[in-house]
């Protein structure tokens, strides 16, 4: 890959894995007009290690007081807010491994389509704008109960579905239970960190055993990249949230559907 491509493909994989928006829409619509060939395994593993980097190093503060409190109730058997939330992290987690180890060739033999993925990215739009105006939008994570902490993950399994969106699902489920739209974002994006590690890891298996050669200039800048626009990306999706609402996104993802559909179909 020559530094344009893997510009633009890090700063894809950098602004849609927390944005409401599909990231798998993105990665098959932009090669595909500036006809590039694939990327490679390597460069997702970079590119996963970037983003991963990005939502640790943003939430380091909360990340540290949740494993500290996290600790403590194992030992102690005593909960605070801190520790619920960790424990909410890693039990919301739960389904989408499940899913994931019992359909993944399922997915991505039958489910990995243009048309799926248009399909897809329009309907579940639509449902984030039903789920941002309906919502009562009056708590914060801090108070999801573990019957919400299920939910949201068996919404964040749903998201295995190409054009889903993981961070959509997983804050259109939030909305739905009542949570602001920042404390569903919040939640979204500490929900994202076992996420990215159990897709990273079946990457990098997956690369293990095709022992492709390595070309570590485009995995470094890759991984730098993905990891800049994560954070920024983070940043100030959570700074503009409340002002701007959930309609640019919908309204993007409605577009972005029917160019695919205009494409592809």
């Amino acid at each position: 890959m020559d530094f344009f491509q893997q510009l633009i493909l890090a700063l894809i994989q950098g602004l849609t894995e927390f944005l409401p928006v599909s990231s798998s829409a993105h990665l098959i619509l932009v090669p595909t007009l500036l006809g590039w060939t694939d990327q490679g395994l390597a460069f997702d593993v970079a590119v996963h290690v970037g983003t991963l980097t990005a939502v640790v190093t943003y939430f380091r503060s909360e990340l540290k007081l949740m494993t500290r409190d996290w600790v403590n109730s194992i030992t102690t058997r005593k909960q605070t807010p801190e520790s619920r939330l960790a424990w909410g992290v890693l039990i919301g987690t739960i389904p989408v491994g499940l899913c994931g180890l019992l359909f993944k060739d399922f997915i991505e033999t039958s489910l990995r389509s243009e048309l799926v993925i248009a399909t897809t990215t329009i309907l579940f739009g639509l449902l984030l704008l039903w789920a941002d105006k309906q919502g009562k939008r009056q708590r914060d994570e801090h108070t999801l109960s573990w019957r919400d902490i299920v939910i949201i993950g068996c919404a964040q399994a749903v998201a295995l579905i190409p054009g889903t969106s993981r961070s959509g699902i997983t804050i259109t489920a939030g909305l739905m239970l009542g949570l602001t739209r920042t404390a569903a974002a919040r939640f979204s994006f500490l929900l994202s960190i076992p996420v990215i590690i159990l897709s990273g890891l079946f990457v990098t298996l997956d690369l293990v055993q095709h022992e492709a050669a390595v070309d570590w200039q485009s995995l470094i800048t890759g991984a730098i990249l993905s990891a800049l626009s994560a954070y920024a990306c983070i940043h100030f999706f959570l700074k503009l949230l409340d002002k701007i609402g959930m309609m640019p996104f919908v309204v993007y993802r409605i577009l972005l559907g029917l160019v695919l559909f205009f494409v592809f179909v």
